[in-house]
């Protein structure tokens, strides 16, 4: 990419060199965008087909596909990226309707928006509400309008720098923590399915369980561990075996 050893970046529009810095986005993602057009025609330009000796490497477009999407997800509905994308680059301010699944009713939200940030194929609206950063789930944005006052944003903040934060801060900052024995046949599942917030104990193994702590954001989230069943034990804290309990009286209750 150096002047005189690459291809010439003079022959790309500013449209198809802003799009070649969309980085981390397969193919679907950017159709999403509504940007595959010029995605293509950019790529196309700097990728130029040339016959391959037999001793060359292959080109890395052959070796290597991306699919950024997650397992078994299913189909989303509410606000699309493409939809949005032109409000959020003109720098305005957004008035959305968010359904939370944390809430009775969906909430009226006056925000600056930093920009779209894709994680694990879901797509969020990172912005200021109040002064105070958020991250919205698209598909739970049922409605929105732009308003016509330029964004607000926190000075020396970027959509980088405030994403950053506010995922370092989801996966670290739990304010529950639940100390538990897990069955010996059950730990490689729990470990995928909490990730960094389960913490084996090491110095407390056995052949059949594995003292562990895991972290959740509320304590109403540990019903998560009800798909284990008996193969997990809960210590503590009281908060969380006693919700436990409720819920697993309530489901006997409902079959019964």
């Amino acid at each position: 990419m150096l002047p005189g050893s690459g291809p010439d970046l003079t022959r790309l529009t500013p449209d198809e060199r802003d799009h070649l810095s969309l980085a981390g986005l397969d193919e679907r993602q950017r159709a999403e965008l509504s940007a595959s057009v010029e995605s293509k025609r950019a790529l196309s330009k700097i990728v130029a087909a040339q016959p391959r000796r037999v001793d060359e490497l292959l080109p890395l477009t052959d070796a290597v596909h991306v699919d950024s999407r997650p397992w078994r997800q299913a189909p989303v509905s509410g606000t699309t990226p493409a939809s949005l994308i032109g409000a959020v680059r003109r720098g305005r301010r957004l008035r959305i309707e968010y359904d939370s699944p944390r809430e009775s009713r969906p909430r009226d939200l006056l925000v600056d928006p930093y920009g779209l940030f894709a994680k694990a194929g879901i797509w969020y609206l990172v912005a200021d509400s109040a002064r105070v950063p958020r991250m919205y789930r698209l598909e739970r944005i049922t409605t929105w309008q732009e308003v016509d006052q330029p964004r607000r944003i926190r000075e020396n903040q970027t959509l980088a720098t405030v994403a950053a934060a506010l995922t370092a801060q989801w996966e670290h900052n739990h304010a529950t923590e639940v100390s538990a024995t897990i069955d010996q046949t059950q730990i490689e599942r729990a470990q995928r399915i909490f990730g960094p917030r389960l913490v084996r104990d090491d110095h407390e193994e056995s052949a059949t369980g594995h003292k562990v702590t895991i972290r959740f954001l509320h304590l109403e989230d540990v019903r998560a561990l009800l798909p284990f069943g008996s193969a997990i034990t809960v210590h503590g804290p009281t908060e969380a075996r006693a919700l436990l309990r409720d819920l697993v009286t309530r489901l006997a209750h409902h079959y019964a």
